[in-house]
């Protein structure tokens, strides 16, 4: 597996990478790129300045995953959006490598650090399909992944929940947030 820029020219990974966008989101949220013409206007989005876009590629040159990061706060902060892996290939390291690469393009761009959020939409932690207001925190201090929620993935490569935002996708669907130092000053 190698790592590569996905460029406007490449139009067989960047259909490649459309697929990987509904297929890798169509179980738990499936509401994300619903169609083909979703994903492909979301991959086409990140060809701005603004943006990186990494691929993973495989010995054949297909894309097994692929991962987007979005300027914020002058290019000292940047989001990690999305992460796509197929998920007959999840488990094998591509998506660690993806947020690992990504996290030195960043902070090859002077970055400190990469956010993300991370939706509960289906009651995949403690913290879905509850009412946690008046103390969000609170709920956030107890939390538990009860079916495969991607927090602790992002935990393993050494972000840490920084906040949540209750009822972002409706009622009872937050979306947690988390962070990583990528550039110590």
């Amino acid at each position: 597996m190698h790592i590569i820029d996905l460029r406007p020219e490449h139009e067989r990974l960047i259909e490649q990478c459309a697929a990987l966008l509904v297929e890798a989101f169509q179980e738990n949220w499936p509401n994300a790129w619903p169609t083909l013409d979703d994903a492909r206007e979301e991959v086409h989005e990140f060809f701005a300045p603004d943006r990186i876009i990494r691929v993973a590629l495989a010995a054949d040159e297909t894309a097994l995953g692929w991962i987007g990061g979005v300027e914020n706060y002058d290019g000292r902060v940047w989001e990690l959006h999305p992460l796509a892996v197929s998920p007959a290939q999840q488990g094998r390291g591509i998506g660690r490598a993806l947020v690992t690469d990504l996290e030195a393009q960043v902070a090859a761009r002077g970055g400190l650090a990469l956010w993300l959020g991370t939706d509960d939409e289906n009651n995949l932690t403690s913290l879905g399909g509850v009412d946690l207001y008046p103390d969000p925190l609170a709920h956030l201090a107890n939390l538990k992944n009860l079916r495969r929620h991607p927090f602790e993935f992002y935990q393993k490569l050494g972000f840490v929940i920084t906040g949540v935002v209750p009822d972002a996708n409706g009622f009872g669907k937050p979306d947690i947030h988390m962070a990583k130092r990528v550039n110590p000053q």
